[in-house]
């Protein structure tokens, strides 16, 4: 298409959309859940979960398909579980809004004194009082729909297992801890398989007993209040989050801006080495013994057992190594020695929690990068970056629309962009985990757009640095409202239509996308042509789920470190490009 004239194009699009077969990821139940969530949340006062458990039950979702059984549906407790804090089995009310000022308007002048806590597998700033109110700041309308039917489940299921445990005595809850035995007559008693017990063990580890306690000790009847739903009240904490960034980093206005979608922690490992320079200290930790699993690891490394990177392997140990108590000192170390490398860290302050990190391209030291990026090359033939003037803004990717909130603003604010890269998870209907996509249409299901545009990768950037899974470009991604929503129904549309990658951001970040070239708000409901970008845009999807299983596999809540691989691979495909445009943009 990049060859075709304006009015060809023009021509085309129209074309299409007059003709386009895109998935209807709607369904009716779907529809009145939604309905019943947003009518609820606009009572100025708190409204109860209860409510909205039969339209939950009732939507079938793939997340939580025995939700009407009797017996637990233990991969959707766990799913809820990884995504919600641990103080949660305190919590009676939960609070929503977009600032501190919000909370502090409806009464909650102390929230920022209260506990911060966090969830294994979402992020989203949390506050606690110690008590009995969980505090939760939402960026977009997405955390809503991601946030209430977590909320819904987590209490359904609680009471499933409430029920059950009035058959338990404390002293058999105690016994089970520690006695092969007991811990299989309690699975049976629960009514769940014993690997789902022993999953539940592992997530909750010592705090077992206790916490299975708490949930027999009382039913769940969670009660939810949303203090503002306006729409320039998510404008107004984004606004506030990029207030911070430019405190950090002022000169970001008159920059060049390369920007990033992924996580807090691949590109600054690639780009410094830091846990490269700390190997002695990090295999010193893994042989200590702590860890059989990384002990294991390395040995199989050490005799080319597994296809495995040394590199990624090192970046997970720094991690664990940096959370053990002897370990702890080098988190201080690191940010020194990534700020002489350029990296700012900017933590999210007084709104929700999507961190930030500025780097400046002119003082990267090729002499510590991943050796991965410079391929054949040397180190001192980057030397050519010292003239750059060029800032990468690499965010912790947002959830839903927030992205579309994030990127207007970095669009607006900065002077202009270089490119747009966007690394996440997916759920995929074609691959197992592990596996990395490629999209280049994306259905989006807040503006009903068909986005059609020139991915910046294909699967030859990728799969060199892949060693466990496969590549797969030229795909079809589904941008879907939040896990929850959707059902066996709905999945089978998406497949048949050929939307085999299920994500939540890039057709928000799309939307912003096309409001950075066209001098008018994103269309609605239409095929919309993206190939005159002018500037570098790319999508890369690493599958974390795999919904056609029954839900199965969808309590893991992480990768761990067979995760490194994919999200690594994609990294040093983002890191890579950056580095070639800027050779390009240089003359070098």
């Amino acid at each position: 298409m990049g060859g075709l004239s304006y009015n060809t194009v023009n021509s085309i699009t129209h074309e299409v959309t007059m003709d386009r077969t895109v998935p209807s990821t709607a369904s009716d139940e779907i529809e009145l859940y939604l309905r019943t969530i947003y009518s609820l949340l606009r009572s100025t006062t708190e409204v109860q979960i209860r409510t909205l458990e039969e339209t939950h039950a009732g939507m079938n979702s793939s997340l939580h398909p025995d939700a009407r059984k009797e017996s637990p549906d233990t991969s959707a407790f766990i799913y809820s579980l990884l995504r919600l804090p641990d103080e949660m089995l305190s919590v009676n009310k939960v609070v929503m809004g977009q600032t501190t000022s919000t909370f502090i308007r409806h009464g909650f002048a102390d929230v920022e004194t209260w506990q911060e806590v966090s969830a294994r597998a979402r992020r989203r700033r949390c506050l606690f009082n110690g008590k009995d109110t969980l505090a939760c700041f939402i960026a977009s309308r997405s955390d809503i729909d991601d946030l209430v039917p977590t909320l819904t489940a987590f209490q359904i299921e609680w009471n499933k297992l409430f029920f059950l445990l009035q058959r338990v005595s404390p002293a058999m809850l105690e016994k089970a801890e520690t006695n092969p035995i007991s811990f299989r007559q309690l699975a049976q008693t629960l009514e769940m398989p014993i690997e789902d017990l022993e999953r539940l063990r592992t997530i909750w580890g010592l705090r077992f007993g206790e916490n299975l306690q708490k949930i027999a000790s009382r039913t769940s009847n969670l009660r939810l209040h949303l203090l503002s739903s306006s729409l320039s009240e998510y404008w107004r904490a984004t606004r506030m989050w990029w207030d911070n960034i430019e405190q950090y980093v002022p000169n970001i206005l008159e920059r060049p801006v390369y920007f990033v979608s992924s996580n807090p922690h691949s590109l600054p490992n690639l780009l410094t080495g830091y846990a490269l320079q700390k190997k002695d200290d990090l295999i010193a930790f893994v042989e200590s013994g702590s860890h059989p699993d990384l002990l294991d690891e390395w040995r199989q490394i050490q005799s080319s057992a597994v296809p495995s990177s040394m590199e990624n392997f090192l970046y997970y140990v720094l991690k664990k190594y940096q959370s053990s108590p002897g370990g702890s000192a080098l988190i201080g170390e690191q940010k020194v020695f990534e700020k002489e490398c350029g990296i700012q860290r900017i933590p999210s302050i007084h709104s929700f929690d999507i961190e930030a990190q500025t780097i400046e391209i002119n003082l990267l030291q090729p002499e510590y990068f991943d050796p991965r990026l410079l391929g054949s090359t040397r180190p001192e033939e980057w030397g050519f970056l010292i003239d750059s003037n060029a800032l990468i803004l690499n965010i912790d990717y947002p959830l839903g629309m927030a992205a579309y909130n994030v990127l207007a603003k970095v669009a607006e604010h900065t002077a202009y962009v270089l490119g747009v890269y966007i690394m996440g998870k997916a759920a995929a209907l074609n691959c197992v985990r592990g596996d990395v996509l490629i999209p280049n249409v994306v259905q989006d299901e807040h503006s009903q757009n068909t986005y059609l545009y020139q991915n910046a990768f294909s699967a030859a950037d990728v799969a060199p640095f892949l060693m466990y899974g496969t590549v797969l470009d030229n795909q079809k991604a589904v941008s879907v409202y939040g896990t929850f929503l959707q059902n066996a129904r709905v999945m089978d549309v998406i497949y048949q239509e050929g939307y085999t990658d299920i994500e939540m951001e890039a057709g928000p970040y799309l939307s912003a996308v096309y409001e950075m070239f066209r001098p008018q708000r994103h269309p609605v409901d239409e095929v919309v042509n993206l190939y005159g970008v002018p500037f570098d845009l790319g999508v890369l999807h690493y599958t974390s789920d795999t919904p056609l299983s029954k839900g199965k596999n969808l309590g893991a809540g992480t990768l761990s470190y067979f995760g490194m691989d994919s999200t690594y691979a994609t990294s040093l495909a983002i890191a890579r490009r950056i580095l070639k445009k800027e050779r390009e943009r240089l003359g070098k």
